[in-house]
């Protein structure tokens, strides 16, 4: 469950509601593909706009229509008592590990990072995935609060940001890491550009936004990535590279979206206002790189 694949399906809204149908659509292509889980209510997911009905909802989504697939929650919230109800919810609802970033608006000491991950591992019955997320929750991880969150109960997986960009630099990152947790505990990569060099790194798993709308190539990537066929990653990944441009200058939240309105497989502006999705010019460019790369197929 922490190695391989895991997608990250949007959380589609139809007239500001969940529309489980087409969450349903969405899954069932991560299933067919064969990813190694799913991760529900990641930041792809949304999850800081839904409450706490809407996000119960959601679990019981993704683990009745994930077929034998594992499903990772996201129980992110800004207090830890909030938080540690999710964590309840989503065991409840049967799933198979939970997901947790230390999501901020005062910002947070890594003394109080580490009592968050201390309080919610105590009361779990799952594992649990450690969400690295700096640019949308303005809390960096230094290596020693790795290694102190790592020792905690349930802690099996830690989601890293990303790994530099030469081969060499990536692995001696991803050993540091490495070198600070016990061998239990897996790196997963994430930032979908850097995969191929995060798993060619090393890296253990992909926590992909492309996979949870457009599985097919994340697969590629990984499975030629974790066989050792290195090339054969990098060249899928390069293929890939004006869709990683699309995500540099727009996200990846807002481009995944538009793939898949594109697609039909979500009704149109999916995304939880205030968030708007693509302009018009963004989303022909859209509509012309799922034709030029195949992204339908």
């Amino acid at each position: 469950m922490f190695t391989g694949l895991s997608a990250f399906p949007h959380t589609p809204l139809r007239d500001d509601t969940f529309d489980e149908a087409a969450y349903a659509r969405l899954l069932e292509r991560l299933t067919v593909a064969g990813v190694d889980s799913i991760t529900a209510l990641g930041s792809t997911g949304s999850y800081m706009y839904l409450d706490r009905d809407e996000r119960r909802r959601v679990a019981r989504a993704a683990v009745q229509h994930a077929d034998s697939v594992p499903v990772i929650v996201g129980i992110g919230a800004l207090r830890t008592s909030q938080v540690q109800a999710l964590a309840d919810d989503a065991q409840e609802a049967g799933a198979s590990a939970v997901l947790l970033a230390p999501v901020t608006y005062q910002p947070l000491g890594d003394d109080e990072v580490f009592g968050l991950f201390e309080d919610v591992t105590a009361g779990l019955s799952v594992p649990l995935v450690v969400y690295d997320n700096p640019g949308t929750t303005h809390v960096t991880f230094t290596d020693d609060l790795y290694a102190r969150i790592a020792t905690l109960p349930h802690v099996a997986s830690i989601k890293i940001p990303g790994v530099p960009a030469g081969p060499d630099e990536a692995a001696a990152r991803v050993q540091t890491i490495r070198d600070h947790i016990p061998r239990t505990v897996t790196v997963g990569v994430s930032g979908d550009s850097a995969a191929a060099t995060g798993l060619g790194a090393g890296c253990d798993a992909w926590y992909s936004v492309i996979g949870g709308t457009l599985p097919a190539p994340a697969l590629t990537i990984t499975r030629a990535a974790l066989s050792g066929d290195h090339a054969a990653a990098w060249a899928e990944s390069a293929r890939l590279e004006p869709l990683w441009a699309l995500f540099a200058k727009h996200g990846s939240y807002r481009v995944t979206a538009a793939i898949a309105e594109h697609l039909g497989l979500v009704a149109a502006d999916c995304l939880p206002r205030p968030v708007q999705g693509l302009g018009a010019v963004a989303r022909v460019r859209v509509a012309q790189l799922v034709d030029e790369l195949h992204l339908a197929d």
